[in-house]
């Protein structure tokens, strides 16, 4: 997965390497026409070429296919084995965690005075408020919970897909790079995460763009962006970091470090967040303590994690099913350890510092949890094999037809209500 040397510009039309742009062919001195001027004035993230297009047209695709199969799961595998109608096509994607994400959007954080203090609590707290706070406000416009869910990760995927593929143009100059990138993402083993009502798609659509404007010296709409992040996953701070990083390493000159107090916004979020949970509890770390009640997520050292993990994994303590996921948790650990290796050799500090932080998040727990799932948020990774795979035709292959059926198993995993990434 190392990070290939920059290539030369694809010229393909509509691409930032291509030709110099055709001029409106009018007669000379003639203005060109208002639609023309309403083109060039739209707003550079509205603007697709052609490589751009394609990558939407690859989300597409990749959308009919998840929903088929889960379609196909409402038929093939009911709760009833007796039943003569199927499930709806939304009801096998309300599983785990989205319950927690539409009770709160329901019924907030503490509905009827119930709390930590509750027998029986589901430790809501744990679960920041960017996703139910969104689909609370989708809800107003779209009467089905599970639909407007839907939709959210539907429209923030593909807004992801393309700040993913430009983050790769923009790093390789290279358009074949972004798509192959975005292929390798949405044939991910836990890509149905990205359309379900989850937060991937979400902190996706927030923080890809973020790391985009920063990429290009806009610090306000990478600060902007980070701070909406965060509000969504706790790993929008490990994005502030690398952000913080990167403006250090990048920034020339006294006048472009007047941006640098914009690097303090993104701590606005969990900052607040913690303020409201302390005057409902009286506890600042209220969401961190939920989240050693609910899920073991006390810290422990990373050997013990891995030790926990594998005894978990292969030690016939669990149920088969949840022994395969463990070891999909200590597979995703090893690939993302090799991941910080590879980008701290290729002096990429920033993005390494992101995947730093937030292996050893997941890493310090009693055992590891969601791993796999996280690997959606590692950016590098999927840039990364993108370019690998340049230099080495047969990786691309090798991933399509080993790693594209196994997305197909855990998307079918979850879609039945069997624990998943």
């Amino acid at each position: 997965m190392p990070v290939s040397a920059p290539r030369r510009p694809t010229e393909l039309p509509g691409s930032t390497g291509a030709r110099p742009p055709v001029r409106d062919s009018g007669p000379a001195g003639r203005r060109p026409g208002r639609a023309a001027r309403i083109g060039r004035a739209r707003p550079a993230f509205l603007r697709l070429g052609p490589g751009e297009r394609e990558v939407l047209w690859l989300y597409l695709l990749t959308r009919v296919g998840i929903w088929a199969t889960a379609g196909a799961v409402g038929w093939l595998f009911p709760q009833n084995g007796e039943t003569r109608r199927p499930a709806s096509l939304l009801s096998p994607w309300q599983q785990w965690d989205w319950w927690h994400y539409l009770h709160i959007a329901q019924d907030g954080y503490f509905p009827a005075q119930a709390g930590p203090w509750t027998a029986g609590w589901d430790n809501r707290e744990a679960f920041l408020p960017g996703f139910p706070l969104a689909l609370r406000a989708v809800h107003t416009v779209v009467p089905d919970w599970a639909a407007a869910g839907a939709l959210i990760s539907f429209v923030a995927g593909g807004v992801a897909v393309l700040a993913l593929a430009r983050i790769a143009r923009h790093q390789l100059a290279d358009l074949e790079t972004g798509r192959r990138a975005v292929a390798f993402l949405l044939l991910s083993p836990c890509a149905v995460f990205l359309a379900a009502g989850y937060t991937e798609a979400l902190f996706l659509a927030l923080a890809l763009p973020a790391w985009l404007a920063a990429q290009r010296q806009n610090w306000p709409a990478a600060a902007v962006l980070a701070c909406l992040a965060c509000s969504v996953r706790i790993t929008g701070l490990f994005l502030a970091a690398a952000l913080a990083l990167h403006f250090v390493l990048t920034v020339r000159g006294l006048r472009a470090w007047r941006s640098a107090p914009w690097l303090l916004l993104p701590a606005l979020a969990p900052v607040l967040y913690s303020w409201f949970l302390q005057t409902r509890t009286g506890d600042w770390m209220a969401w961190k303590h939920a989240q050693e009640r609910g899920w073991y997520r006390d810290f422990h050292a990373p050997w013990e994690a891995w030790a926990n993990t594998w005894e978990a994994a292969f030690g016939h303590t669990q149920a088969t099913g949840y022994a395969f996921m463990w070891q999909a948790e200590l597979l995703a650990m090893v690939v993302g350890v090799v991941l910080l290796v590879v980008l701290l050799r290729a002096r990429r500090r920033p993005e390494a510092l992101y995947i730093a932080l937030t292996l050893w998040a997941l890493g310090t727990s009693y055992w590891y949890t969601s791993v796999p799932r996280s690997t959606l948020l590692w950016w590098p990774l999927w840039i990364g094999l993108a370019a690998w795979s340049l230099r080495r035709p047969r990786i691309q292959a090798a991933y399509f037809y080993v790693v594209g059926p196994l997305s197909t198993v855990v998307a079918i995993t979850f879609l039945t209500g069997r624990w998943a990434g």
